[in-house]
């Protein structure tokens, strides 16, 4: 699995590097840093909602206050 996170100044202003911090976090916490590949692009188009971020080809929006909520839901039930 890939996770690309958008480290564009609208997304960073959003607070991305906390969602890139805690993202290292969980799949460091979960033992999935051979299963969950963490990157970084530049403007992924959809600068209205939160910090972007795309899952393999979808796409999700997250906030640092829900992104363990995200990782719960999204992550761990397609890599576990």
């Amino acid at each position: 699995m890939k996770i690309t996170v958008c480290i564009g100044s609208s997304c960073h202003i959003k607070g991305s590097r906390q969602v890139v911090e805690q993202l290292q976090y969980l799949i460091r916490e979960n033992q999935l840093g051979d299963k969950v590949e963490l990157a970084g692009t530049f403007c992924m188009g959809k600068c209205q909602q939160g910090v972007c971020l795309q899952v393999d080809e979808e796409f999700f929006s997250v906030t640092p206050e829900n992104v363990k909520e995200f990782f719960e839901a999204s992550v761990l039930p397609k890599v576990k």
